[in-house]
């Protein structure tokens, strides 16, 4: 029996490869393109709840799918493509699935990753982007995330880890979120990201996920970005130990039509951390969209 770890606030989308958890925020009746956010490995769509509050502000109407990166409450379907090529695909599907077009696709940390093989493709749908702090090019994982992805390739030796993700002080110690974020995190958020690791079911989406990131799985999407003509905008926190200020220079110029915005002191977690200057940038790329 699966057990549902979905929290409130939550819709439903039954999607080819499974239910998929997602956040809505926003008015119903915008009439502004819509944004789609893509979270990173373990953890959900409430990363994005500070930028969605303040887009809602604004009128633009968000959408925040939990993908099956680790904290996804219900497992996939067993034979579910869940790649990052797969996972670009589900969502594809999600926007599909909710009638969505012109949409302005926000990443950050793997998600970035899935966001750019997402515009390595299909991307009829998509009219803009933002990538925060994430993975590029041939950094997919970071060098020091390298031991964690081999350790999560392996369900059994997750399931070991898992216990001791159960502390705060191991949660937000430095093997584990504490490096990701300049701020204090919540203590309930975080607990709420590892709980649906104890689902063995869970744990295997996790591995068949984690057993494909490869640099050249980004090398080979990047190959095709200059066939995007929408607007990027490249928001990066220059205090992130991972993903280096480089490394959002470099993911700037692969795009024709980009901007890079640097953030002092900002880290992975730039969504929680800074959410006023991500929503800025993606309001700007919205702008953008509207007056072409």
């Amino acid at each position: 029996m699966t057990t549902d770890h979905t929290p409130a606030g939550f819709d439903v989308a039954d999607l080819p490869q499974g239910r998929l958890a997602y956040r809505v925020a926003g008015p119903a009746a915008s009439s502004r393109p819509p944004v789609v956010f893509v979270h990173g490995i373990l953890v959900d769509a409430r990363l994005w709840e500070p930028v969605a509050g303040r887009l809602a502000a604004e009128g633009i109407r968000s959408y925040a799918p939990t993908l099956p990166l680790g904290a996804h409450p219900w497992p996939m379907n067993p034979d579910a493509d869940l790649s990052p090529a797969g996972v670009a695909q589900l969502v594809r599907d999600f926007i599909a699935a909710l009638g969505l077009s012109d949409v302005t696709i926000v990443g950050n940390d793997t998600g970035g990753a899935i966001c750019q093989v997402l515009l390595g493709g299909s991307r009829d749908r998509v009219g803009a982007a933002v990538l925060t702090n994430c993975d590029a090019l041939g950094t997919f994982p970071p060098r020091k995330f390298a031991p964690l992805f081999r350790a999560l390739r392996h369900p059994g030796l997750v399931a070991c880890m898992t216990p001791a993700l159960r502390s705060e002080r191991v949660r937000h110690g430095p093997l584990a979120f504490g490096p990701l974020s300049a701020k204090p995190l919540d203590p309930d958020l975080t607990a709420g990201w590892m709980e649906p690791l104890s689902g063995r079911a869970v744990r295997r989406d996790l591995a068949k996920f984690a057993r494909q990131v490869h640099p050249r799985v980004l090398l080979d999407a990047a190959s095709r970005f200059g066939q995007f003509t929408g607007p990027v905008r490249i928001v990066w926190g220059e205090g992130d130990p991972f993903f280096t200020t480089g490394l959002g220079r470099e993911l700037s110029t692969a795009f024709p039509h980009s901007t890079l915005t640097t953030v002092p002191g900002g880290r992975t977690f730039l969504p929680l951390d800074h959410s006023a200057e991500v929503a800025a940038e993606i309001a700007s790329a919205m702008r953008e969209i509207a007056a072409r």
